[in-house]
């Protein structure tokens, strides 16, 4: 098949392959169709501006951009790595965002990351290893995705070259794997992330911050002891007539720090090291890139107080700011330290959701007999035994027999899927009805792991954002590095002696530099992420409150986020006892619109009057209920291909499709068709019952909207937000959304890809948040400037977004704003604060009256304001 033919029979939009009636369409859905037409492209905007042609797309469904993708979000393309040509059914492809032939693609975990600079620093670390043609950095996500020539560097080679300067680097794939089989812990019902970290915590100490952190402070503690006991005295004897402290002043009259300098400068140096190291890397980053940052501001602070106590000891003065370096040492770490604790909590409270990825597969032989392989193993043309409730492993197609199909997770269908031999499978998907053979095809990975290699992929290109305090250091650089040059060199000018000028200097510096930025960004972080947790929402990162602030467009799932994800009995039309001789009968299937049945009419003691009534709590309405007689035991139980049959007290009793109805031959009012089609209209499944060879009623089964979802969209439309909605349902699933005028648009009938595609367009113009629950919604969660995954949700899903709602609460969404507007002026406040500790010193310096002690209150009073303002809770209760 040539490439021109290859790229006709792919989606316009979003690159998925077309199949059947489509193959003549330029788009693979309705709903990749109508987002092409309402959302401008901006690749189609960007190749008129520079052709001024009309970006070389027609109705043959042939485009100058390839197969759709264009940008580094991963939303279109082609992911055809293993040489058979074969599209996947549900993934978007990698396309333009993969590696060229010659270029392999690696991921790489991180230990270290914090900050934009270091993304800036690793991205330089790798692109100057030789063969590296590109590297793209998240902190966010703590990953480095490099794209190399494996003849020229390796991947251990990379792994070594970004192992440097306190970063730990670990390939991506080998962090997730279960190597501890023994670890009770270690099991499916963990997110990707957990398994991550638990995977380097093999290979490093989980407690080595804290180790160095103790150390030094211990050391440091006994340091501080004859401050406080001799020096202090000795600095309060200047200010003070007091006698006591003018004896302290006379016995340092003529101090020899030689005398206690090695003692000073080993134990301070300790500290410097132990405690202080994490700080002096950021500075080292820092200036390597040429890019201030608040740990390059203390930094300054912590070295040139080092530095200064050190003179003042050799020439025998009793001004020794080492308890300066010790003290903003341990309190930047404190609050580093803190900061870190908190993600690691907020890391923790999701390892209880579900997981779409299976580990193993059921072989089946020739003989009939099965043995279990890791998925990993799997070969093609393997045939695998997949149980009714289980996952299927990889891709493949139905060997033999029929079988219904849950693919929500993957494509967000709400409804399951009717398989018949031949039909294709999709690797993720959950068989509901009797088991499936499953004959593995030329790909032996799933749909979900193609999914997540499109995550990893979008979640390696965004970039996390400079931090606030960042971008003030850079502005207060160039004054406190000037300050201390001006005065070094009028100390000179004025006839000081080279030391002399040289403490000015650094005295200057230890006066000038704002180091509590450093304290008041972890301190802002840290307390955000914390209040967010006791609302139930959990981030990872402190630019999400950034970003949640300038989000013009936020982008609901429908299937289980504006609704529950489970099937309920939403109407019912039947005589009592028949409903309840259904619910009997749909306990034998495994259907999830039978268990929805079953819940809602087996064994219950009440009934409905048998005219239509509504409840919006998922179950039937009980007004003017009568006594219904008990049902007895089914008997002669038969599955039909779109129904169950079976006898309950010694009558024939058929619950399905109505085609069911048909093909056995039972009579089917025109009413009741009539009521059928209204409830398709509305996008909900209608489920005939009837008994004795005629249809008397139906159930209508549907997936419910959540109570809160209204009030959720209203509130964001009346805060200047749009709405839009895309699902992968029908048209008339999505009919209700529309009703609502908070809801700006709506998209329907949008397979995966397709809503990667969308969030791609509404980019081009707003700062876009995604909210959904879904496998299937993991890459456009990524691909979003925001992406915000529901409690329900997958791990998969839970990996690729920015935050997290621990419950299925979607009020929280709003809720999440609200608290990224609070965290903003939180950050403004302590930025403030931080200054508190300059605005002591400086005016004590001028007066001459600057001394250790003066320090040390001012850092007190600066650092006790910025931890009691981050100690406030950011909403009301």
């Amino acid at each position: 098949m040539s490439d021109r033919e290859t790229e006709r029979n792919r989606c316009r939009l979003c690159g998925t392959a077309k199949s059947g009636s489509r193959l003549e369409e330029p788009f693979c859905s309705p709903g990749c169709r109508e987002i092409d037409r309402v959302l401008d492209d901006p690749d189609r905007e960007s190749e008129r501006a520079d052709s001024g042609g009309s970006g070389g797309n027609d109705d043959s469904g042939e485009s100058d951009r390839g197969s759709g993708s264009g940008e580094s979000d991963g939303s279109g393309g082609s992911d055809d790595s293993d040489g058979d040509g074969d599209a996947n059914p549900v993934v978007a492809p990698e396309g333009r965002n993969g590696p060229s032939e010659d270029r392999e693609r690696t991921f790489f975990r991180i230990d270290g990351m914090h900050s934009a600079l270091c993304e800036s620093y690793l991205e330089s670390i790798a692109e100057n290893q030789r063969g590296v043609s590109t590297a793209a950095a998240s902190y966010v996500t703590e990953t480095v995705r490099v794209d190399h020539d494996p003849d020229r560097i390796s991947a251990t080679a990379l792994e070594d070259a970004l192992s440097t300067t306190g970063y730990t680097a670990y390939r991506r794939k080998a962090a997730t794997e279960r190597e501890d089989t023994n670890d009770a812990t270690t099991d499916a019902s963990t997110t990707h992330r957990s398994r991550e970290m638990r995977g380097m915590r093999k290979r490093r100490s989980e407690t080595v911050l804290e180790l160095r952190y103790i150390i030094g402070v211990v050391f440091g503690s006994f340091l501080l002891v004859p401050y406080a006991t001799v020096f202090y005295p000795v600095y309060l004897s200047e200010v003070s007539d007091y006698w006591l402290f003018e004896t302290y002043g006379e016995a340092f009259a003529s101090f020899d720090g030689l005398l206690f300098l090695p003692a000073f400068l080993v134990t301070t140096g300790i500290v410097l090291y132990l405690t202080g190291m994490p700080i002096l890397r950021g500075a080292y980053v820092s200036l390597k890139l040429r890019q201030p940052s608040t740990h390059l501001l203390a930094a300054f602070t912590i070295v040139a107080a080092y530095c200064y106590g050190t003179v003042a000891f050799a020439v025998g003065r009793p001004e020794i700011y080492y308890d300066l370096t010790i003290l903003v040492a341990a309190t930047v770490m404190a609050a580093v330290f803190y900061e870190a604790t908190v993600k690691r909590t907020a890391l923790n409270r999701l390892t209880d959701l579900t997981v779409s990825q299976v580990g193993t597969a059921r072989i089946l032989e020739s003989d009939g007999t099965t043995r279990e392989r890791p998925v990993e193993d799997v070969a093609a043309d393997d045939r695998l035994l997949v149980r009714a409730g289980e996952r299927i492993p990889v891709d493949g197609h139905l060997a033999e027999g029929e079988c219904t199909v849950d693919e929500a997770v993957v494509t967000g269908e709400s409804l399951p899927v009717s398989k018949s031999a031949g039909d294709a499978v999709i690797g993720g998907s959950i068989v509901t009805d009797d088991a499936a053979v499953v004959a593995v095809g030329d790909r032996t990975t799933s749909s979900i792991d193609q999914l997540t290699r499109t995550v990893w992929n979008l979640q390696s290109a965004t970039h996390g954002v400079q931090h606030r305090a960042d971008a003030l250091a850079a502005r207060a650089l160039p004054f406190v590095v000037g300050a201390a040059v001006v005065v070094g060199l009028g100390s000179l000018l004025l006839g000081a002696s080279a030391t002399a000028a040289a403490m000015a200097a650094l005295l200057t510096l230890v006066v000038a530099s704002p180091w509590a930025f450093g304290l008041a960004t972890p301190c802002s972080i840290a307390s955000s992420i914390r209040d967010a947790l006791e609302a139930g929402i959990v981030v990872f990162d402190e630019s999400v409150f950034e970003r949640l602030r300038t989000v013009d467009v936020v982008v609901f799932d429908k299937t289980g986020t504006l609704t529950t994800g489970e099937m309920t009995v939403l109407e019912a039309g039947a005589p009592p006892d028949l409903l309840r001789a259904a619910g009997a009968i749909e306990r034998r299937a495994s259907h999830p619109a039978a268990a929805a049945i079953a819940d809602a009419f087996a064994d219950q003691s009440d009934g409905t009057d048998g005219s239509e009534s509504t409840r919006t709590d998922g179950g039937v309405a009980d007004e003017n209920a009568d006594e219904v007689p008990e049902t007895g035991a089914v008997r002669e139980f038969e599955r039909h291909a779109t129904g169950v049959e079976g006898l309950v007290d010694g009558r024939r009793i058929l619950v399905g499709h109505p085609d069911c109805f048909r093909e056995r031959g039972w009579t089917l009012e025109d009413d009741l068709e009539s009521r059928v089609a209204d409830a398709r209209e509305s996008g909900l499944l209608p489920v005939v019952v009837g008994r004795d060879g005629r249809a008397e009623g139906l159930a209508v089964v549907g997936d419910e909207t959540r109570d809160e979802w209204k009030e959720t969209v209203t509130t964001l439309d009346e805060s200047g937000i749009d709405v839009v909605v895309l699902t992968g349902d029908d048209d008339a699933a999505a009919t209700r959304f529309r009703q609502h005028p908070g809801v700006e648009r709506v998209f329907a009938d949008v397979p995966p890809a397709g809503k990667t595609a969308a969030i791609r367009r509404l980019r081009a113009e707003n700062r876009v948040a995604m909210v959904g629950d879904g496998t299937n919604d993991a890459p456009a969660l990524a691909a979003a400037d925001l992406g915000i995954s529901l409690g329900s949700g997958t791990a998969l899903a839970a990996d690729a977004a920015d935050l997290a709602i621990v419950e299925d609460d979607l009020a929280a969404v709003e809720r999440a704003f609200a608290l990224a507007r609070a965290a903003h002026g939180r950050v403004v406040q302590n930025l403030g604060l931080a200054l508190v500790y300059n605005a002591i010193v400086i005016p004590a310096a001028l007066a001459g009256l600057l001394n250790p002690l003066v320090t040390t209150v001012a850092l007190v009073a600066s650092g006790s304001l910025i931890v009691g303002n981050s100690s406030r809770a950011l909403l009301e209760s």
